[in-house]
């Protein structure tokens, strides 16, 4: 065995202690309190998205067509978890009247949890203080939940609307 792989006492505790050129150096302090800032940041985005995922992880949303015939409850997913027909409006529709207004609920349900995911999540898909954004790391929400998301909701749904409307009166014509 070699005297360096071995070591007396003296030559082990000097190997332990911490090198001062190395404590003293700016640069290495420098890279240690970016570090430091960029673990602490790390941490706050972890317990974050943790509060975020069990807070969507309970939401739910519902919604009425605007005709108020259907009520439509969709989950964090968008799933749909329950659809009422109200004051038996349905009795009177026809079966293309209360199509469009089930997909009226649902869309506008769904399109308001995507909105809410995309609230939730945003502060989590910048990039951390002090680092540069990494290219092809952005999230499409449109691509994720489709074009309508973006828009204003209210925007959205009339040029859903307009085009069950044209579809019932198409129905009606024939």
């Amino acid at each position: 065995m070699s005297r360096t792989e071995n070591g007396t006492g003296a030559e082990r505790a000097r190997q332990d202690e911490p090198d001062v050129s190395v404590a003293a150096n700016p640069f290495t302090e420098s890279i240690n309190a970016r570090l430091a800032e960029t673990l602490s940041a790390l941490e706050s985005v972890t317990a974050g998205m943790a509060k975020a995922k069990a807070e969507l992880s309970r939401a739910t949303h519902v919604v009425r067509s605007r005709d108020r015939a259907v009520e439509a409850t969709v989950g964090h997913q968008g799933q749909l978890l329950d659809l009422r027909f109200l004051d038996n409006k349905y009795r009177t529709m026809s079966s293309t009247e209360l199509a469009a207004s089930v997909l009226e609920a649902v869309s506008r349900a769904r399109d308001s949890m995507s909105r809410q995911v995309m609230s939730t999540m945003s502060p989590f898909t910048r990039p951390l203080p002090g680092t540069q954004a990494m290219e092809g790391m952005d999230i499409d929400w449109a691509e994720l939940f489709g074009p309508g998301v973006l828009e204003d909701p209210e925007t959205a749904m009339d040029k859903a609307n307009a085009r069950l409307r044209d579809e019932i009166d198409e129905e009606r014509e024939e």
